[in-house]
């Protein structure tokens, strides 16, 4: 089966979905603008083609990049799963008459208030949302919704230019950092716990589930460098708990008619136990968290996604075995690494349940911890029940220091 996967090199996890296509038998010709010979070597390696385009923003050009580079030749399948490629791989599909999600289907998932009122005619709880292209629009809707309130791009991914609002000054402050997006919604502030929602589906069917937490909440994280991010992969989405979030998840994966790919939805249990509806993605959520599912689950999600796309089905899948947890570390301070305390006494206590420590090493210059939610490193640490595996990430959050200078 030949399979055009848009971005294969680009953002890094997209090179295991390229090796994932690849394993499953798939003849996987490549599209994107890193020239080839900087492509990694692991994704060169399951390439049958490539087709190295200027630039992946330019969607007309790399439009028609393609349709000329594929001569009328029909693949069985175009695929991405970079959000801001998904609209145009769509449309290609479309043009091209392969089955798939249509670019309408794919709208109702990028397009955020189209998304609401689309899940919200199937009954389902949304925060107040009101588009807006103006600042006087902007103003206007925030007279609807109160303080405190959202501001967030209608076309756009993660948190990237998203802020919680909670007076004049913090709206003004915002819009002046938003003058580049053309389109924004004002939005009802929730309070709850954060959690998520993803899914494998196959022709709108869910084949597989599974359950995220937030500590704290992705905007409390962003907006504050002393803390250490923790994504909590819960053992089984079936808890009382969170059984309000996965029925939410799979009603809002029918009412946009989702076909077969992975969606990521982030939802909000208030104290009451109420499941809110934020929003939900047809792609893998960001931050490491695909890698934090296979941990939980000793499986491989890249190539199950890969399976399904290709052969319509997945292996059978046995019951998650651990409760992972991925710690998200931040040095303090500017410039090199130069220090990491806590560390090795933390491996000392609880090292037989540390699935991973990726620290940048000694001498690595620190990342900008305001461009991207990876941080400095991560640890993931697993264990077969949720308390004990949450209490170990808390630790190593708390105890585990690095130092820039």
């Amino acid at each position: 089966m030949d399979v055009v996967f848009l971005s294969p090199n680009y953002p890094p996890e997209m090179q295991q979905f390229t090796r994932g296509l690849h394993g499953v038998g798939a003849r996987v010709h490549g599209v994107g603008d890193t020239p080839v010979h900087e492509v990694a070597p692991e994704v060169r390696q399951h390439l049958t083609s490539y087709l190295h385009v200027p630039a992946m923003g330019d969607l007309p050009d790399v439009r028609r990049r393609i349709l000329s580079w594929l001569g009328g030749r029909r693949p069985a399948r175009l695929e991405a799963l970079w959000e801001p490629v998904t609209l145009l791989a769509a449309e290609l599909r479309e043009e091209l008459g392969l089955g798939g999600m249509s670019p309408d289907t794919v709208r109702g998932f990028r397009d955020k208030p189209l998304m609401r009122a689309r899940v919200e005619r199937a009954g389902l709880r949304i925060p107040l949302t009101v588009r807006v292209r103006t600042v006087a629009e902007a103003r206007e809707a925030l007279h609807r919704v109160g303080f405190p309130a959202i501001l967030k791009p209608v076309d756009g991914a993660g948190s990237a230019d998203t802020h919680r609002v909670d007076d004049e000054a913090a709206f003004e402050a915002a819009i002046a950092t938003m003058r580049h997006v053309p389109e924004a919604t004002v939005e009802e502030f929730v309070e709850g716990e954060e959690h998520t929602y993803e899914t494998l589906c196959v022709d709108g069917k869910v084949v597989y589930e599974s359950v995220c937490r937030y500590e704290p909440g992705v905007l409390v994280a962003r907006r504050n460098e002393w803390i250490s991010p923790i994504i909590h992969a819960l053992r089984s989405p079936y808890g009382l708990a969170e059984a309000g979030g996965v029925a939410l998840g799979r009603a809002a994966v029918s009412a946009l008619g989702m076909g077969t790919g992975i969606t990521h939805l982030e939802w909000f249990r208030k104290p009451d136990g109420t499941a809110i509806f934020g929003e939900i993605a047809c792609r893998p959520p960001g931050a490491n968290m695909v890698d934090l599912m296979n941990y939980a689950d000793d499986q491989d999600l890249y190539a199950d996604w890969a399976a399904a796309i290709v052969h319509g089905k997945i292996p059978p899948r046995p019951a998650r075995p651990w409760s992972a947890a991925i710690v998200f570390k931040r040095a303090q301070g500017a410039g090199r690494i130069r220090q990491i305390d806590g560390l090795e006494k933390f491996l000392a206590r609880h090292g037989r349940w540390v699935a991973r420590a990726d620290l940048l090493p000694i001498g690595a210059h620190r990342r900008d911890w305001t461009q991207t939610f990876l941080a400095d490193g991560n640890l993931v640490i697993r264990h077969p029940d949720d308390d004990t595996c949450l209490a170990m990430a808390r630790e190593a959050a708390a105890t585990i220091r690095m130092v820039a200078g």
